[in-house]
Formats: C-alpha cells, structure tokens, sequence
C-alpha cells in the first residue's frame, strides 16, 4: 500500500534514482511530452482543459498498460490545488481507504480544501471496497481518479461509474513508440553513457513487440543494451540476434493490440462457430500461450452464446456466463480449464442468428422510420385518466385464453404483420418456430 501527500510523489527530473527502471527514468514530466493520447492532451482535450483550468473532476482512466494512464493522473495530482493520495489497490484494502476518506474529511473540515486519490488497477477492489468511495466521491470529499486496463462497464460499480467521467486512452501508435524509443536513447544518461547503436530493423522490431505498449518498448530496450557487449569504441550494437536472446520467451508470435491479436481471436470465433472443437482448443491455446487477457476471451465467448448458438441451445448462454464468473474468479492458469470447457461446449451446440439478425433488422427499422405509436390497448394504465383515455381498452389477458395465446395486435398499426424473428429448424429453435407458427400461421416464419 502507498499513500503520500503530492509533495513526496513528483521529483524534480534530476531527482529520479539513476537505477530506477528506463520506463520511470523516461516518464513525462510534462503535458507536451506525453505521446500518443492527443485526443486527451490537445489543445481542446479534456486532460488539458481540465490542467489549465485547475478543477478537480472525478475520472476513469481506462486503456491498455503502457499507455500512459499514470504518467497523465500524476499530472494532473501536481498541477492541481488539492491534497493527494495513492493507492494500489492490488496491495491496499477497505481500512486504508477508510483512513485516505478520513484524512480528506479532516482537510476539507477544518482547511477547506478537497483533496485527491488515485487509484491505479481499480479493477481490482471488489464491490465492497469499490462501495466504500461511493459516499465521499457522491459529496465532493474527495475526487477519484481510477486508472484500469479492464473495460469499466464490467469492472467498476454501476453507482460509482455514473458519478466518474470515463477516458479511454488509446493503445500507442508506431510513431508515438518510435517517438518515444528517438527520445529515450537522446535523452536517458544511462543510454548515452552506454553509447547504444541499434542495428537496421531494430528499432521497427522493437516498435513492433511492443504492441501498443510504451513500458514494454522502454524494458525490451534496457534488457536488449544491458546484455548486448561493448566493442572496441566502448559502443553496444543492439542487432536482431542479440535482441530475440535477450527477450527469450517473451518473444511471441503474437501480438496483443494489431494484427495478431485480432487474427486470432477471429479465428478461434470463426472455429467455435464452424463447430470445430479441435481449432478453436488450439487457437484458445495460442492466445493464452501468447499472454492474451482470459477475461476478453471469456467475453467473447459470451457474445458468441447469444450471436451464434442463440435459441438453438439456449443454454450455451448459461455456460458462457458461468464461465466468465468462474475466470474472474480464479485467474490463469486455472481460468484455462473454464474457458477450455466452454469453448469445447459452445463449439459442439448447433447454431443460429436468427435472435441476432432480428434485433439488428429491428433496429435499423427503428433508426430509419419515425416512431411508431404504442396501439392503445397495450399502453399502461396507472391512473383513472389513463384509463378514461382509453389505455387499456380492449387488451386480452392471455392466461385467460385457451392455450395460453390469443391472437391480437402487439405491433404498431402500420407494421402489423412485420417479422424480424425467423427460427431457424434445428435444436431448441425448432421447437419455438413450431410454437410460434401455431400462435401468428398467417406470418411467414
């Protein structure tokens, strides 16, 4: 657990260790100095605004690691008139939580002044440590500023989030990464001692393991330099060989925010939809040998349920949701017996769009034409005059009906008959296309 006042968390430059890491020797110091998150640090972006005019605002910063989240809330916490704090929340609790909140209430009591807490991997706090911010967040005590690189829709409260401005930062582009690579052998002491030349290629090689990664980029560097030997000018020549010895296993073919990434997932989708077991084990393999986040294959896997096996085996949805509990819960490298199962299970259910296909036609009806009134006699009936408008009037109560159905219209007038769900006849969908031919034979399902 860390938790200092401001005045111990921003060294001068000169005053950063000399054996501090390359990627903390190299963190900006300054708002211009940060790359690659322009649509935040621009002229009009909301981290600038919000620098150059001092107010405190409570924000999420989500993106990938590397990206730059801390470097820019550290800003943010110097320039600002604020008492601040840190924690982590991988090694802090409710109690130091409670003792930050503490603290921030006797500022503002006694001083008037509000105060400020970063919180880095705030996707980790559990509900209840996440519950303890709600109050002094929700009464201006204190501004939040969480740093994640999980999705804050699935990961931070729904109380807290709506009371939290969400930043997404944008994984680093190869000219941010060559920028950033340029100005650390310009500028980093222990570099320019080292007098490091860089082979051809090397400098696109690095770029490119990186994937998105500032901090990888700057350690893959220092590794690669600290293990490449002086020659007789004393200069250390970083080449291809000397880079892939150094990196050893951490060189994979994959690379987790470009091509890579995105060519394996489809394919192990494209596998689990194509009902090939035995692809999709592999591909599963290949991305959680290659360091891919088990919770966005989880995630995938529960899209997939709903988009791809749909009504035909409806209770692929109830596995895939099973799954991505049990992989939050347990973490690599037992997430991989879930996910394996699931994979396996989804890949082995027929499938169907038809649910997914129905909604997109619905919708895009929807965006295109004018919005259809609710017929009268499903509209609610709270009230006498509702009720003396007529709401309600003529509905029939299908439990009432033999069979349980009755036929009347549920669609607006000027769609009546429409049909956006078709059935596909195979599993459970065929039994539901059946039923519903019985109920609407005049509909072309």
């Amino acid at each position: 657990m860390q938790d200092d006042h401001k005045a111990d968390l921003f060294k001068r430059d000169e005053d950063v260790p000399s054996l501090a890491p390359l990627p903390e020797r190299m963190r900006a110091r300054r708002l211009e100095h940060v790359l690659g998150q322009e649509h935040l640090t621009g002229g009009e972006g909301l981290i600038a605004r919000l620098l150059e005019g001092g107010h405190l605002e409570s924000l999420i910063f989500w993106g990938p690691p590397g990206s730059g989240k801390t470097t820019l809330a550290r800003l943010l916490m110097r320039e600002c008139d604020a008492e601040c704090h840190t924690l982590s929340a991988v090694t802090s609790g409710v109690a130091d939580l409670r003792r930050v909140i503490a603290t921030a209430g006797e500022a503002l009591r006694l001083r008037g002044e509000r105060s400020l807490l970063f919180i880095d991997e705030i996707h980790r706090y559990n509900k209840a440590q996440q519950d303890a911010l709600l109050r002094c967040v929700e009464e201006g005590t204190l501004a939040l500023i969480g740093a994640t690189t999980e999705n804050p829709g699935f990961e931070v409260i729904r109380p807290l989030l709506s009371r939290c401005h969400v930043l997404q930062f944008r994984p680093l582009g190869d000219g941010a990464l060559a920028a950033l690579l340029q100005r650390a052998l310009e500028e980093d002491a222990w570099l320019n001692e080292q007098r490091v030349v860089l082979a051809e290629g090397v400098g696109e090689r690095l770029v490119s393991l990186a994937g998105g990664d500032g901090r990888k980029l700057l350690q893959y560097l220092e590794m690669a330099v600290s293990v490449s030997r002086p020659d007789r000018d004393r200069r250390r020549t970083v080449d291809a060989e000397s880079l892939e010895s150094a990196l050893l296993r951490r060189v994979q073919p994959f690379d987790k925010r470009g091509d890579q990434h995105y060519d394996l997932i489809s394919a192990f989708i494209k596998s689990v939809r194509g009902s090939d077991a035995d692809a999709a084990i592999y591909w599963l393999a290949r991305m959680l040998e290659g360091g891919e986040e088990p919770r966005f294959i989880a995630r995938r896997l529960l899209i997939l349920a709903s988009e791809d096996v749909g009504n035909a085996a409806p209770n692929a949805l109830v596995l895939a949701n099973a799954c991505f509990e049990a992989v939050h819960k347990l973490g690599l490298p037992e997430a991989m017996y879930p996910l394996a199962q699931c994979t396996a299970y989804l890949a082995g259910q027929p499938k169907s769009n038809r649910c997914a296909a129905a909604i997109l036609e619905a919708r895009g009806l929807v965006r295109e034409s004018p919005a259809a009134e609710v017929p009268l006699h499903l509209r609610n009936t709270p009230t006498e005059l509702a009720r003396g408008l007529g709401h309600g009037d003529g509905y029939l109560y299908p439990p009432d009906h033999e069979g349980s159905h009755v036929s009347q219209q549920y669609l607006p007038a000027e769609l009546e008959g429409r049909v956006f769900y078709r059935p596909e006849d195979r599993g459970l969908e065929a039994r539901i296309r059946e039923y519903l031919r019985r109920c609407w034979p005049e509909r072309d399902l």
